[in-house]
């Protein structure tokens, strides 16, 4: 087989041709992004079916169909609903610091190999499941498998991608995410009909399916050829994938050095990678973004639709996101990070509150808005959806797996990941009894954050497209605020140059 990649580094940019094995690697590993997609797809599905209720969560079945004095924005607040939804994210949160050491020292592909395995057991228990504790359990072994991939595949990702389509390629891992929630509204609907009520296991277990091509491909993948250099003593092992690369040998080389990468990452040098590891995934969470995912159906049920009608519209939210997310992987390296987040950030924040005015001023306690309303705000939702679809969906993956120095790039990647699980079980344990409380006030409340995120990212994220990840620190250097932290100099890269001068 040619060599993966022919690259060599002139003028601070690689030039170099994508070939079939890059491409394959890459579209393979942004299987990950289905399983994470598909899990958030099915979570939010099986919990508004009636059976499902009604076998594991009964106190909030009957207060559903028999509590009339119950506010429409009461009806599925629930401590343990929220668990089997927010189980998983506990599970990722930890199992992606176990990731970070296993990726580093042995590579990116058994992480990957770990995720895929670990997803194939929850997805066999979920589906078998016969009490909430035998749900539960399996939730958190899907945790664990969600925890290896999301460390691991944007990374994967990231370093096999030549540096004009690395942007396109790692938003191959969101755009797997967005078909993963797509494929998991079309199974719910689909589910929902099989008399007898027990569609909701086959929603469960078919996400075994995404599993099994992670699985098999991360014993097929070939490793990355940073991963090469980094865990072997002689860098011509990488030359199966890509030709020598300076930059990679050098950046390996001063990896080698560090054995203590997280109490490396907290220096002052890398303070700016550091914070945008904690904000980013912050600020992708309090966009609103997994309340609709998670919830969706839910959501439309508080506002007068049938079960059924509810997870057809989950179904258009998600096409609309699959197909925006397809958009922004065709444009994102020729407009830039910035402006696809400017442009997402409006859109999200005047969706938000207009949605929020409508339910406001139509949704009382009780009842529910008037068919032509509900189609309006089913429509709002979806250009909410399409916005972060194009901004913060694929660029929260995208921008972190993309700044760090590989001395830090496993541990920055954990941080990136547990703090995004982190902040995704505080959203997921307290929305409902968050919508319970704030009611439509909810919108506004997301709404409030996109325009902080939004003025964070114009005045304190550098552009980074066309940069080889290689020399990404240069932006930090050049940008008005960071520059006065990071200082001019990289002391380990200028002393390692003396010593081969």
């Amino acid at each position: 087989m040619a060599v993966g990649l022919a690259i060599a580094s002139e003028g601070g940019q690689y030039n170099g041709r994508l070939t079939l094995l890059v491409l394959l690697s890459c579209m393979m590993a942004a299987t990950g992004g289905i399983i994470f997609g598909y899990d958030l797809g099915i979570s939010g599905g099986v919990t508004s079916m009636e059976p499902f209720l009604k076998k594991f969560f009964p106190k909030v079945y009957t207060k559903m169909k028999e509590d009339t004095k119950i506010s429409n924005y009461c009806k599925f607040d629930s401590q343990l609903l929220t668990s089997f939804t927010s189980s998983l994210y506990i599970a990722g949160l930890i199992s992606s610091f176990l990731a970070s050491p296993v990726t580093g020292a042995f590579g990116r592909k058994p992480s990957i190999l770990i995720g895929g395995a670990a997803f194939l057991a929850g997805s066999a228990l979920g589906g078998a499941a016969v009490n909430v504790y035998m749900l539960i359990l399996g939730r958190v072994l899907l945790g664990v498998g969600v925890g290896f991939a999301n460390q691991s595949v944007p990374l994967y990702i990231s370093e096999m991608a030549l540096p004009r389509h690395r942007g396109a390629m790692n938003i191959g891992f969101q755009c797997g995410v967005g078909l993963g929630v797509l494929s998991a509204n079309i199974i719910n609907f689909g589910t929902e009909k099989i008399k007898g009520g027990w569609g909701w296991r086959i929603s469960l277990a078919l996400a075994a399916l995404p599993a099994s091509i992670l699985t098999i491909g991360a014993i097929l993948l070939p490793e990355t050829p940073n991963s090469l250099i980094q865990n072997s003593s002689n860098p011509d092992k990488a030359k199966t994938v890509l030709q020598q690369l300076d930059d990679l040998v050098e950046a390996s080389l001063i990896s080698k050095t560090i054995n203590r990468p997280f109490r490396k990452i907290i220096q002052r040098k890398y303070r700016p990678q550091l914070v945008m590891a904690i904000a980013i995934p912050f600020f992708q969470q309090v966009t609103g973004i997994n309340v609709i995912t998670f919830y969706a159906p839910i959501l439309f049920r508080t506002i007068g639709q049938g079960e059924s009608a509810s997870l057809m519209s989950a179904v258009v939210t998600g096409l609309v996101g699959t197909t925006a997310t397809f958009v922004s992987a065709l444009v994102v390296d020729k407009l830039g990070r910035k402006t696809l987040f400017m442009i997402g950030g409006i859109q999200m924040f005047v969706t938000q509150i207009t949605i929020g005015v409508i339910m406001a001023i139509l949704l009382g306690d009780h009842g529910g808005l008037s068919k032509g309303y509900a189609y309006l705000v089913l429509a709002l939702i979806c250009v909410y959806v399409a916005g972060f679809a194009w901004s913060w969906g694929p660029l929260g993956w995208l921008v972190p797996s993309e700044i760090f120095p590989l001395e830090i790039r496993s541990a920055g990647q954990s941080i990136t990941v547990a703090m995004g699980f982190l902040f995704t079980f505080i959203i997921a344990q307290s929305f409902l009894a968050m919508l319970c409380r704030f009611e439509s006030g909810i919108f506004f409340f997301f709404g409030g954050w996109v325009v902080v995120m939004t003025a964070f990212v114009y005045f304190l994220l550098p552009e980074t497209k066309n940069v080889p990840i290689e020399q990404m620190e240069k932006v930090w250097k050049d940008h008005r605020f960071w520059k006065t932290i990071v200082g001019e100099v990289d002391d380990e890269k200028k002393a390692y140059r003396q010593q081969g001068a």
